[in-house]
């Protein structure tokens, strides 16, 4: 049993470094744990803090070790629960008690407050213009100038007195002496959404949309909270019905999260929203300004609001009583960290909404494996729309193969069967979206001649082209000029391969000189508002074609578009990762599904080097069930996730030789680990990781798979206490990760 408690005594992420160690009477032990508020001796003073840890390990002297008072009477607070949500991120995913606390406590660092300062006119109307007349006749202009504004509007805003009327602070001051007019002064929070207005919300669900939310709602008025999976073809109207949902929480007093992925988090998403829910919505994005961030949470916090909305960081909004977590395209990669603690909100929204009392609702056209493995089990509760809205019909698809087009003469990108049908939509004065899983101008740099591929010398990747003459590295930074000849063998013969949007921009427009082209992607949507006025000015139906990457696909919803062109739909295809035909299978089915949601029909054109893979098959045919039967086959066969669990071990270092030397010990203690459970276990490796070098660190990896999830959080635990004290891991970074989701 723990004998000691470490407590923060201030909830702010400047502040959470800095614990107490206090001991623990055996009286309260049984009670004392992660997150539990509690009251402490602090100098000569009683306040309370925050059990963060729990250790057996005394920090200094045990004699001048003080204990803990007692746990502290009342309600418990937001900031417990999201303390010992990062306990269980912690143990869960495997990290420092600070990375996890880091991660859920919203707060980054507090930043200026804004005062809203208002002058109010504390008399009546004749007692003011008595007092007007009397400032006049003494030629107070000034005075008489603030009065006269306010008999005629009644209060005034402090900023606009002292600019625009140029009316001084000790003018204010005198008058307030004088009980003439009061000041108030109030703390206001930045709204994000402010600028918004709504149009209103006349929408009625369908017979559809009202079974799923029946469904839940008696569930939930039941006082039966479960995770649901809500399978809807695209456009079936998934976003109305979490709608419905929100409203129906929201009359019991509850307040929503909804996450949806960061690249599909857009004006029209949240106009949607606004439309229904007005100021009572707001959303956190990366684009936020450290104080818009810190406000919103704040406001979540004091009631001003009720619905949150934004990518995975939503999810720790500390609401007082939330009823509802909404996770829309829950395929989507950017749910799980890629830094350390590399969790899942997926996994985590379920444990908050568990401590809370709180229900699950994910929704996909294309449930990720994993999900939809669980719902098939009966881990979730699944719910199917298989309809569009207004019963419109799903697009027509077409699969072109890349290698024929070759043989035809053809060397475009654009095939002769998605030209034909752009040149017939241009005609109509229809809409295209074009797109390709690429970002830059091209690819990599290669040689013809001898094969040669340009790479980064601090990392394990090629370069890749950019249209201002120089060559990139994605994962360092670094930077050199594009080539003239081959720096292997002099050949003239090198160039790049696998245009991206801007060389497909230029091709497009070339094809089509009229046409009025959009482009978005990476490098035309940095600034704060780039989403939305590319967004906007293509639904305003500025442009004929929107030509972009992985964020055009994300759920928008465009009523002109009634032509879809993947143009590279291998790319994500044949990467060295196990998800590689649920990824293309996945965005080939959001972009097919982009076309003909408005009163026209739509058509997709597939174009690939593989059209026999059944990925690409089974989204030319939009058949969810026939692509999951398949895959759940190779992932039983080879011991895959969802299947079995895989944790991933990550071992990094500056110094190769001490790496290679930490991973091959690290796998001996792995194995010894192994040898003493009676379950199946594999162990692989330790072997490189997929790019081995990153801004000169050497990384290595060790995979571990198994059936049971809690035997890999065990093995975890003792490889952490392994490296904890042993001196070889000192200048080496040992990090896990739990059933990865993109490649590693």
């Amino acid at each position: 049993m723990a004998r000691y408690a470490n407590v923060i005594v201030d909830i702010s992420h400047e502040k959470l470094d800095k614990t107490f160690q206090y001991a623990i009477p055996e009286d309260i032990a049984a009670d004392i744990h992660v997150g539990v508020q509690v009251d402490i001796p602090f100098g000569s003073r009683t306040i309370s803090g925050y059990v963060v840890e729990l250790t057996d390990i005394p920090e200094y002297d045990v004699s001048k070790i003080k204990p803990l008072i007692g746990i502290k009477a009342g309600s418990v607070p937001m900031e417990s629960k999201l303390i010992t949500l990062a306990g269980w991120i912690k143990r869960n995913y495997g990290s420092t008690m600070n990375q996890a606390l880091k991660t859920v406590i919203p707060i980054k660092k507090k930043t200026k407050e804004i005062r809203k300062r208002t002058i109010y006119l504390k008399l009546n109307e004749i007692q003011a213009r008595e007092k007007l007349a009397l400032f006049e006749a003494k030629h107070q202009t000034a005075r008489a100038r603030l009065l006269r504004e306010l008999i005629d509007q009644n209060e005034l805003d402090y900023s606009v007195v002292t600019s625009k009327l140029n009316i001084s602070v000790a003018v204010i001051k005198a008058l307030e002496e004088q009980g003439i007019i009061t000041v108030s002064d109030e703390k206001s929070f930045r709204n994000p959404v402010k600028h918004l207005q709504s149009k209103g919300y006349n929408l009625v669900l369908n017979e559809n949309q009202r079974m799923v939310v029946d469904s839940i709602m008696k569930d939930i008025n039941d006082g039966c909270h479960n995770t649901y999976l809500i399978k809807g073809v695209t456009g079936s109207g998934k976003t109305e019905v979490y709608m419905e949902l929100i409203a129906n929480v929201l009359a019991k007093g509850q307040q929503a999260i909804v996450l949806i992925p960061e690249i599909a988090l857009t004006y029209q998403t949240v106009m949607r929203f606004y439309n229904r829910f007005g100021d009572r919505v707001s959303i956190i994005n990366s684009r936020l300004s450290q104080g818009e961030r810190y406000d919103q949470f704040e406001r979540a916090k004091t009631g001003d609001i009720d619905i949150m909305i934004g990518p995975r960081s939503a999810l720790f909004t500390p609401f007082p009583n939330l009823g509802l977590i909404i996770i829309d395209e829950e395929h989507e990669n950017s749910y799980k960290s890629e830094s350390v603690p590399r969790y899942h909100a997926r996994e985590v929204a379920i444990e908050y909404a568990r401590m809370n009392n709180a229900s699950v609702v994910l929704g996909s056209a294309t449930p990720s494996v994993d999900s939809y493995y669980n719902a098939k089990n009966g881990k979730y509760k699944l719910l199917e729309l298989n309809q569009r809205v207004e019963e419109k019909p799903l697009p027509d698809c077409e699969v072109i193969d890349l290698r024929q087009e070759l043989k035809n003469g053809n060397r475009s990108i654009l095939s002769e069967r998605l030209q034909e049908l752009m040149e017939d939509r241009l005609k109509k004065g229809q809409q295209t979206m074009l797109f390709i899983n690429r970002r830059g101008m091209s690819g990599f740099m290669s040689c013809r001649a001898c094969g040669y591929v340009v790479k980064c010398p601090h990392c394990d990747v090629s370069l890749s082209q950019h249209n201002n003459g120089r060559m990139v590295c994605h994962y360092c930074g670094y930077e050199e000029p594009v080539p003239v000849v081959c720096p292997s063998c002099g050949s003239k013969y090198i160039s790049g391969f696998k245009a991206g949007t801007q060389k497909i921009e230029q091709m497009v427009q070339n094809r089509f000189p009229t046409a009025r082209i959009l482009r978005m992607d990476f490098d035309t949507t940095r600034t704060k508002d780039s989403y939305e006025k590319i967004l906007q000015a293509f639904s305003n139906r500025e442009a004929d074609i929107l030509i972009g990457t992985q964020m055009i696909v994300k759920g928008h919803d465009f009523p002109n578009v009634t032509l879809v062109g993947v143009l590279a739909a291998d790319m994500s295809l044949h990467v060295s990762d196990f998800h590689s035909a649920e990824r293309t299978f996945e965005l080939l089915t959001q972009a097919v599904g982009r076309a003909g949601r408005g009163r026209e029909p739509g058509q997709a054109v597939i174009q690939t080097y593989d059209p026999d893979n059944f990925s690409i098959e089974t989204a030319r045919k939009q058949d969810y069930e026939a692509f999951y039967s398949q895959e759940i086959e190779y992932r039983q066969m080879l011991f895959y996730p969802p299947v079995w669990n895989l944790l991933v071990i990550h071992i990094q270092s500056v110094n190769q030789n001490s790496n290679d030397i930490a991973a091959e010990k690290l796998a001996l203690c792995c194995d010894e680990l192994i040898k003493n459970l009676d379950e199946r276990v594999q162990l692989v490796g330790p072997a490189d990781a997929v790019v081995s070098r990153v801004n000169d660190v050497y990384r290595k990896v060790i995979y571990i798979k198994t059936k049971e999830y809690d035997t890999l959080v065990d093995i975890k635990d003792n490889i952490e206490k392994y490296v904890k004290d042993n001196p070889l891991y000192k200048n080496v970074s040992v990090q896990f990760d739990f059933n990865p989701t993109s490649g590693f």
